[in-house]
Order: structure tokens, then sequence, then C-alpha cells
């Protein structure tokens, strides 16, 4: 019998108790796919950033039988100063020090930070709260930083945005790991959406529309039922009795992305749905999901995750 594939999360001083127990959660719904155990850099209890203190069972030893390590978010954020150098504090760097090569690194939030100390998203894409991107910049200037998204999957190396993103990167991890269905379970379980639309543009503090009737999530929600069309910008400002600009720009504001390119992430994903949980033919795909032939589902699902259909089915579609 596999062993499960075992996570281990880090907590750095001050952690947030949300983000810390988002993991056990979501990988905990599995039924057994998953093994969490958490840690504290030197063994000892950890202090949050609330006003508790947390007595964990393992010491840092157990980074070195980690699949998966996850840093866990710390603050508030003067707390994360000493990270803002190349330098990290000596019981962390030697904690880090005891990760196998290989290990697959995620963070939640500010764990971004404790990863770019160490020198490990350099020359690479990665994300963090919206509201440290400049502070995130100023001092990691080789990262490359996109505040606007949810999560990065960079491979090996994935980092996301604040609080309920860690939520998202679990679930995406387990949809990578062991399919949409499985996913989505999982986040039935525990009552959260399986996966959000948008990235962090649709949190950043910005005016409230006077009338929420304006907005187009009804508009989303129609062209998600009708994604076999050929739906074009006009179709949807014209369903949600817009102008052209007006539309873009407002659906820019809440879902964090053009139009286009919500439409063609939504195709994806209904595509992998179809390729995991059918034996329909690609070309036969790609019409249920409104590209306009199977060549063009194959380019847009490999821009998106870097295989071809038939290669994502031989490995999520159960029995093939």
């Amino acid at each position: 019998m596999t062993s499960p594939h075992r996570v281990v999360v880090l907590a750095p001083d001050r952690v947030y108790p949300f983000e810390l127990g988002m993991p056990s959660r979501i990988f905990g719904a599995t039924d057994g796919l998953y093994e969490v155990l958490t840690c504290t850099a030197d063994g000892r209890p950890v202090r949050t950033a609330t006003d508790f203190t947390i007595a964990v069972e393992h010491g840092p030893e157990v980074l070195e039988t980690a699949d998966t390590v996850i840093i866990a978010s710390f603050g508030p954020f003067p707390a994360a100063l000493g990270l803002l150098s190349s330098e990290l504090p000596d019981p962390l760097a030697a904690a880090l020090g005891r990760i196998r090569p290989g290990t697959r690194l995620v963070s939640i939030c500010t764990g971004a930070f404790v990863l770019a100390a160490a020198g490990l998203l350099d020359g690479r894409p990665a994300t963090t709260h919206w509201s440290l991107a400049d502070t995130f910049r100023e001092h990691f200037p080789k990262v490359r930083l996109d505040p606007d998204v949810l999560f990065v999957d960079d491979g090996d190396i994935l980092t996301s945005a604040g609080a309920a993103s860690g939520i998202d990167i679990c679930l995406h991890l387990v949809r990578k790991d062991h399919g949409s269905e499985v996913a989505n379970r999982v986040a039935r379980r525990c009552v959260v959406p399986p996966w959000r639309e948008g990235g962090q543009a649709q949190y950043i503090e910005q005016p409230v529309p006077q009338d929420p009737a304006n907005g187009t999530a009804a508009t989303r929600a129609w062209a998600l039922e009708r994604l076999d069309s050929p739906l074009t910008l006009t179709d949807l400002a014209q369903h949600a009795r817009m102008s052209l600009r007006t539309f873009a720009r407002r659906f820019n504001d809440e879902v964090g992305m053009s139009p286009g390119r919500w439409l063609v992430q939504q195709r994806i994903t209904r595509a992998r749905h179809l390729l995991e949980s059918t034996d329909l033919p690609v070309d036969e795909i790609a019409g249920h999901v409104g590209f306009a032939t199977g060549t063009s589902l194959r380019q847009h699902l490999h821009a998106a995750i870097g295989v071809s259909p038939l290669a994502y089915r031989r490995t999520f579609r159960t029995g093939v």
C-alpha cells in the first residue's frame, strides 16, 4: 500500500492560527491521501499573531521527511521586518536547511517572505498579499512578483496571497495531485468553493458600487451556462446592458482579469472536468466548452498547464 503524501507545515513566530490550520483541514478531508504534521523551527511552542501560544508535536527534524513543506503566514507585518534581507533568523535558516532537495515548497501569504529571504524565489514568479507588494519588491527585486493573482504554481515552489488563498492553494494541490473529482469532494466537505474566480484585484480596497445590480455577476453566471457558444465581449456587454468600455472596466474591477481571459479560464476548467469524468473525444469536448477546434483546446490547455488533453486524461481519468 502506498504511503500517504507527507505535508509538513512550518509555523513561524507570530503565526496566524487561521492559516496554520488550513492544510490540516483541507488535506485531512482526502480520506488518507495525505498525512499532515506541524512543526516549529526549534520544536518549542510558537507565539501566534493573537493572544495565545501554540504548542506543536514536532520539531524541525520532521522537515527531513516531508514531501511538501508549507510555510504558514505570520504577522502583523512589523514582526516580519527581520526577514527583509537575505539573512534569515538562525533557527529558521537551520530548519529550512533540513528540507530535502526536490521537496515541494509552498507559502501562504507572508510565508513568501521566508522563501524570498532564503533566496529560493530569485528569478521565479511568486505572489504574496497585495498590500505588501511594494515592500516585497523593494527588498526582493530578483523575484518576479505578481500581486494580482490568488496563487502562483511554479512547479516545485508555489506561493499564495492573503488569508483564504491558503485554502485555494491547498485545493489546487489536491487537484494537481489527484484531479478535480477529489478536489471538488474535499471542497464540498469543507463547505468552500472548489475554485475561486479572478485574482487579488477584486479584494483591493475600492469604492463599492452604489447599485450591486449594476455588477457583472449575473452576466458571468449567464455565460457559464453558454460556454459552448462563441461568446464575444459584445455579447457579454449587451447582456449586462452596458457599453463595451464600461463592462470591460467593471468586469476587471470585480474579477481581476479581462472578460476574454476569464472565458478562456472557464472553458479550460470545464474541459479538464470532461477529460477527467468522460470518455468524450477531444474534438467533441472542444465543442462542448466553446473552443472552435480540438487544436484550439490543445493549445489553450498546454498554455495553461503544460500538457496535452490526452496526457492530462491519462493522469487523472480513473481507469485510463
